[in-house]
């Protein structure tokens, strides 16, 4: 009986399952007669999800939004899938076109047809996410970790596969260092990779969680951060910016409401008159529509 591949085991864990094997065009096992590298269009349930996936989260706002475009408009960009044995198919990229495509209700897709090996596939599958999906940063670092890792591949080859700067891999590859806590803030963007990569600066752990939570909950600017890293005697009281006062409990109230409505941390900073500002970040101009939306303007 083959085993059911299973995230995080690794390649060899991976190669175990005799269902991954490349099946050839007209092979014994019944493979379908899609010709190899070229755009056809597959029946969905003949296609099963990429087990190499590196995104772990996918919005069901924007997944809905997709799928009602889809039905309107079809799929205007097909899906990458690698052939398979018994006339299936596995997905190499495009996870969330497949999932909107069955939530419209789609029997067939189109579909870029290619073969690949296990080590092809994990490979393909990383640097087409990490070139075209909306990752968030610790995906993103935990991708290129298993390049380098499964694939191996020193970071000097890694940029050159996906086109970065070997430094902006290490940037990425650093954030995994950090706490579980602030990894997730990172995952949820209440956090930015501006903020977390100050926090690397400090000694440890303890200090990092510390410094997090103020940064939620008087909205620490980056330098504050950094500051807080290069005087240790301000590690436990990091310098707040001048003319800045701590929030009200309202104020407080207000932010994290916000935050809440829009479904991203805000920054709040308000002066010792008791003006203030408002920051709302966004990812794209898709990201921005979805906040205006939520905002009714």
């Amino acid at each position: 009986m083959s085993k059911k591949p299973a995230l995080g085991r690794g390649l060899s864990a991976l190669l175990e399952n005799a269902e991954t094997d490349i099946m050839m065009p007209g092979s014994a096992n019944g493979a379908a007669s899609e010709p190899v590298d070229s755009i056809s269009k597959l029946t969905i349930d003949k296609i099963e999800a990429n087990p190499f996936q590196p995104r772990t989260e996918f919005d069901k706002e924007a997944l809905m939004e997709l799928a009602g475009s889809i039905r309107q408009h079809g799929i205007i960009q097909p899906l990458t899938v690698r052939k398979m044995g018994r006339g299936t198919y596995q997905l190499i990229s495009g996870e969330r076109r497949f999932r909107a495509s069955q939530i419209a209700g789609l029997k067939e897709i189109p579909c870029y047809i290619r073969l690949a090996d296990d080590q092809a596939m994990l490979e393909m599958a990383l640097v087409e996410n990490i070139q075209r999906e909306n990752l968030n940063p610790v995906e993103v670092g935990v991708s290129y970790q298993r390049l380098i890792e499964e694939c191996s591949l020193t970071q000097e080859q890694l940029s050159i596969k996906v086109g970065k700067k070997r430094s902006t891999i290490t940037n990425y590859l650093r954030l995994l260092k950090l706490p579980a806590e602030i990894q997730q803030g990172l995952q949820t963007k209440k956090l930015g990779m501006g903020h977390a990569r100050a926090l690397l600066s400090l000694d440890n752990e303890k200090l990092q969680v510390k410094a997090y939570k103020r940064i939620l909950d008087e909205g620490l600017s980056v330098r504050d951060v950094e500051a807080m890293a290069k005087a240790p005697e301000a590690k436990a009281t990091p310098p707040k910016s001048p003319g800045r006062r701590a929030m009200t409990f309202e104020q407080q109230r207000f932010k994290s409401s916000l935050s809440e409505l829009i479904g991203r941390h805000i920054s709040l900073k308000v002066d010792t008159k008791g003006k203030g500002s408002i920051t709302i970040p966004f990812d794209d101009e898709e990201d921005m529509r979805r906040i205006a939306h939520v905002l009714d303007i």
